[in-house]
């Protein structure tokens, strides 16, 4: 029997009642807890927990103590009852309703969304609360989208002295282009998409004598005008990152920043930090120079224009000639790093994403996200620049932030090479080590077999995720030991503190261990927690568009695989990336399924679902409160 052990840990709830403990020390287990070891404890609760003997391979564990209550005030829906009312929560994994008791409704009309504080917790009770704001009427589309701001704590605007202290700021001067390099005569363009307003970063490219290139990365210096606990700057650390909805942006900076004085715009001056890289032939980045600088953006172009000249559209090529030269020489070396990625092992995950787009009308539309060379481009030079940078603070050994890819976990990993082995793929393993050429083998292995979509969907799912932190242990899913995020300190708050790093250290004027020996670790963290709040938030806003859309074709037919299996269903997600649920009493059959975790299957011995399975399915209707889509399987 193993030994038992105290974990003090956070709670990650389930809408079916059970929990996981996530542990605080950063361990990469999570235990199961079952309803009947919560002890009241709830979602977000932090607790000290017991490990238990679990069934099988799972860890599992139960609560001795609640240390601290983690959702003191949430969103749900208000409804009545005989004495008083009641919130049934949006977050589906806080598993209770919160009584209302009478006169604590703040007027409050069933089926209004409501902004919940909860008051107390009685023992073996529901927990009860106050109404303390009306958002508007459940299934409104402003009502849904504000229920969700509120859900996820998103500010919709900034306080008035940080505002003020935006709009004081001016652009830059000729003085201010002192002691940097000076880039304004190097042809320079940015790469976004069509709707984009920030540019934060700009690419120059030339081919040198000896066959190599010298590519030029140069980024918005936004730590130019947002210094070290300056009022701007703590505002930033609190939201950390931007927030993108299809029709919405949550920005880190005030505008006057992020759309105008940091924004690389064409034909403006604008301060920059670049990354000067000599590319060889092979890929591999032979000298370097990170430096302050001003450029004056030749062009702002799209993702779709720079695609269409790529595939020699004669209209474009014209009206661009003074660019063609940079861009056949932009695909070629993103050709050449590709190749080189590809040779260190890097994992190449296909697994589609859907774009949400909204025309002047109001009407939605999803279809899968864009992934062609264009966009390939723009990620290869980012990767490189975000490598180089990185590489260049780790041997100098000054306090910096890096973005982290962790080694799956044992348990994890276990259970992906059972999976493996249960759909008989072949597959090399090392004893002690897994490498992430192992795991990109596997996948080309497996490239023209119809397992192909369904391994990269378990892959994913085996891994770690990515993470900020001041200790550098390398990133597994890009094959490389030193990675950080450079490129984007418009919307990314590490990399405005990197940049801060990285000047000041070249300018030599101060200690750089002195003042971020410890800010980074702090910094690191609450960028970490803060990018997993506006992930959710925005998987949440997304689905909810997903059901909006979705809703408009109700009683027809689609194709889709399999994306999820439980013990209560089946989840389907379409071509366009819309996902909906087989409920399981719609599973015909005598037979009762049985769900296999470890295989991801779910069988009654006649039949199976399993992941990445091609399946045709009809639409039924769409549940609004919980925002999915319900589907029955038409032909398996």
């Amino acid at each position: 029997m193993a030994k038992r052990e105290i974990i003090e840990g956070k709670l990650q709830g389930n809408e079916r009642g059970y929990a996981f403990l996530i542990a605080s020390d950063g361990r990469n287990e999570d235990y199961f807890i079952p309803h009947s070891d919560l002890r009241g404890a709830m979602h977000g609760d932090l607790v000290l927990a017991e490990t238990t003997c679990g069934e099988g391979a799972r860890t599992t564990a139960r609560v001795l103590k609640i240390l601290e209550r983690g959702i003191t005030e949430l969103v749900g829906t208000y409804f009545t009852c005989k004495s008083g009312g009641f919130v049934t929560p949006d977050e589906r994994k806080y598993y209770n309703d919160i009584f209302i008791p009478f006169g604590k409704g703040v007027r409050a009309k069933a089926g209004d969304k409501v902004v919940c504080k909860i008051l107390s917790y009685p023992k073996k009770k529901n927990p009860e609360g106050i109404v303390t704001k009306v958002l508007g009427r459940q299934f409104n589309k402003e009502t849904e989208i504000k229920s969700i701001l509120y859900t996820y704590k998103l500010p919709e605007d900034f306080p008035k002295e940080v505002k003020a202290a935006a709009k004081n700021l001016r652009a830059p001067t000729e003085l201010d282009f002192e002691n940097r390099a000076d880039f304004r005569n190097l042809l320079t363009m940015t790469i976004d998409g069509e709707d984009a307003k920030d540019f934060d970063d700009a690419i120059s490219i030339e081919k040198l004598k000896n066959g190599s290139y010298l590519l030029g990365v140069h980024i918005a210096d936004v730590s130019h005008y947002v210094t070290h606990n300056s009022i701007i700057d703590k505002e930033a650390f609190e939201r950390a990152t931007s927030v993108y909805f299809p029709e919405q942006v949550i920005p880190m900076l005030p505008e006057k920043l992020c759309n105008d004085l940091c924004s690389l715009r064409e034909g403006v001056d604008r301060l920059t930090l670049s990354c000067m890289m000599k590319v060889n032939k092979n890929g591999k980045v032979t000298d370097y120079e990170i430096t302050p600088s001003v450029i004056r953006s030749s062009a702002r172009m799209t993702y779709t224009k720079v695609q269409k000249i790529i595939d020699g559209d004669e209209k474009l090529i014209k009206q661009y000639k003074l660019l063609i030269k940079s861009i056949t020489l932009m695909n070629e070396l993103a050709d050449i790093l590709i190749a080189r990625r590809d040779e260190e092992g890097s994992i190449d995950l296909d697994v589609k994403e859907s774009a949400i787009y909204v025309d002047k009308q109001g009407e939605i539309v999803v279809k899968p996200a864009p992934r062609d060379k264009a966009h390939r481009i723009i990620e290869e030079f980012m990767i490189l620049a975000n490598v180089t940078v990185a590489e260049y603070m780790y041997y100098l050994e000054q306090p910096f932030i890096y973005r982290i890819h962790e080694t799956p976990s044992e348990e994890k990993l276990e259970n992906f090479y059972t999976f493996l082995n249960g759909l008989g793929v072949r597959y090399k393993r090392k004893k002690d080590e897994v490498f992430p050429k192992d795991f990109q083998t596997i996948l080309k292995e497996a490239e023209n077999t119809p397992q192909y979509t369904l391994i990269n969907r378990v892959m994913l799912r085996s891994m770690q995720k990515a993470k900020y932190s001041p200790d550098d242990v390398g990133h597994f899913g890009l094959s490389k030991e030193h990675y950080c995020h450079f490129t984007s300190p418009i919307r990314r708050y590490p990399d405005l503190v990197i940049h801060r790093i990285i000047k000041e250290f070249l300018a030599g004027k101060v200690s750089v261990e002195e003042k971020y020996g410890t800010f980074v670790y702090s910094a690191a963290k609450q960028s970490s927690e803060k990018e997993r709040n506006a992930t959710e938030a925005e998987r949440a806003i997304d689905d909810y568009y997903k059901i909006l859309y979705i809703s408009n074709f109700v009683g027809e037919e689609f194709d889709g695989i399999v994306s999820g299996v439980t013990g209560f269903g089946v989840f389907v997600e379409l071509d366009c990336g819309v996902e909906g649920l087989v409920k399981m009493e719609t599973l015909r059959g005598r037979k009762r399924f049985v769900h296999d975790e470890k295989n991801y299957t779910l069988t009654d011995g006649k039949r199976t679902f399993k992941l990445g399975q091609k399946v045709r399915i009809k639409v039924v209707g769409v549940n609004f409160g919980e925002r999915k889509a319900e589907f029955v399987i038409e032909n398996e």
